[in-house]
Order: structure tokens, then sequence, then C-alpha cells
């Protein structure tokens, strides 16, 4: 779930005016991509154009970008440019990176070494950019609520697993460090919600990628009762904010 992992006064507005996509100390990104800054996952695929490296000088290039916090806090710009070949993770055996390139699975969980422990992680891997993703799973943020039906502690193991939940009014859902949302969907929108502090954070999703190897169909933009009333609570916290100025969190 995209929850904020970076406020916008931490975005390096010096690093994006090396990338041409600052002026003004404006970060000139689409809404979508700069919340999947912000949430820490990537955006989508942007054309960068006119960079410097040493001394060359590179006319183009089509990349993803994220943000990434240093150990003494500094955040810089990752640039994520598509691999010619294949960058295998040492950890990954060969016959299982190749079952995740061609789309046989979506993706693999397995252990690996991050610092003194073994820990969860989820293995994907990106066609766009052409590499693998590791994601450590204690830092999937997973919803509490998903138009307006919460998730049940199976549904919530299951999301952080990268397995496919499906919710009883026909939305399916599946975690994906791929997509610039962080999840992929049978359904082009969704409301999400996250306890914090005790009240409810919502998050409305709109142009959800699909889930992998499914079309899209008209019952795509179907929408059930739960996912209206979702979406009256978020417009009904964010009034309410608006007047009282409470500290109930509302995007």
């Amino acid at each position: 779930m995209m929850t904020a992992v970076f406020e916008e006064e931490d975005i390096p507005v010096a690093e994006f005016e090396n990338l041409g996509l600052s002026k003004d100390g404006v970060v000139n990104l689409a809404e979508q991509d700069l919340k999947s800054l912000l949430s820490g996952n990537r955006t989508s695929m942007i054309r960068l154009l006119n960079l410097q490296e040493g001394d060359d000088r590179i006319g183009g290039i089509d990349a993803k970008l994220s943000l990434s916090r240093d150990e003494s806090g500094k955040v810089n710009v990752l640039i994520h440019p598509v691999y010619r070949e294949m960058q295998l993770p040492e950890e990954l055996m060969i016959d299982d990176a190749e079952r995740l390139a061609s789309g046989e699975v979506v993706n693999m969980e397995m252990k690996v070494q991050i610092g003194q422990e073994k820990r969860d992680v989820l293995v994907e891997f990106d066609q766009d950019t052409n590499e693998f993703l590791i994601t450590d799973t204690e830092l999937i943020r997973v919803p509490d609520k998903i138009n307006d039906q919460e998730l049940t502690p199976e549904q919530k193991k299951k999301f952080k697993e990268g397995k496919e939940v499906e919710l009883e009014d026909g939305t399916k859902v599946q975690y994906t460090a791929t997509a610039p949302q962080g999840m992929r969907s049978n359904k082009v929108a969704l409301v999400a919600s996250l306890i914090v502090d005790g009240g409810l954070s919502f998050m409305l999703y709109k142009g959800l990628h699909a889930l992998v190897g499914q079309k899209r169909d008209r019952k795509s933009e179907e929408f059930s009762k739960g996912y209206y009333k979702a979406l009256q609570d978020m417009e009904n916290k964010k009034v309410n904010k608006r007047m009282h100025g409470n500290n109930v969190l509302s995007r």
C-alpha cells in the first residue's frame, strides 16, 4: 500500500534539476509518479534528456526513478534504466531467474541475508527495465481495508507474500514492486485504508495495472457498494479535516 515513507521536503530538488525534472524549486513529475516516489515505490518510465555522466553526455534514456535514504539520512534519487541484459542477483538460481523473466511465475519468496539475519523477501522481474527486484516483506505495508472490507489475517498474510487476494465484492489485488502504485488489480480503481494513530488513512488508487496474464474487460470499471462507501468516507474525512483542523490523515 502507498503510505508516506518520504515527505515532500525530503525530495532532493537539485538532483531533479540535474535530470531536467525540476525548475524554480518545483519538481516536474506527474502526480502519480510523485506519490509513488514519496511512498518508496518506483515511478513509471520517464524519458531523461541530456544527462551528464563524468565527461560523457547522454542524449536520452528511458528509466524509472525512486528515492533512497543513506545511512546519514540524506535522500538521493536512484535511476533505474533499461538494462540490455538481465541483472541476476547472486541469491537467485538461473532456473528461477528464467521462470521469473519468462512470466512463468509472477514472483518468488525466498530467504536472504540482510545485515545480521536471514529475512523473507519477495523477488520479481521488472519487464520494463529488465532487472530483478528484491523486496523485504517486512517493509510491505498491508491495507487494513479495501473497498470498506476489512482484510482477514490470512488475506493480509497472502498480500505480504505477493499472492493474489480476492475480496467479497470480486476485487482482486496483488502486491508488486514493479508497478508505481505498489499493487495490481482486476479493477482500474479501488479505495484502500490503513489504521494510523487510531484513525483511518484513505488512499484512492486509480489507473491500476492489470493482474499479470489477465486482460481487462468491462467489469474492471464496475465498482461495488463498498468502493463507493469507502470513497464517501474518504471525502468526509477530507471535509472534516478542513473544517476542524484535526490530525486525521487523508489522501
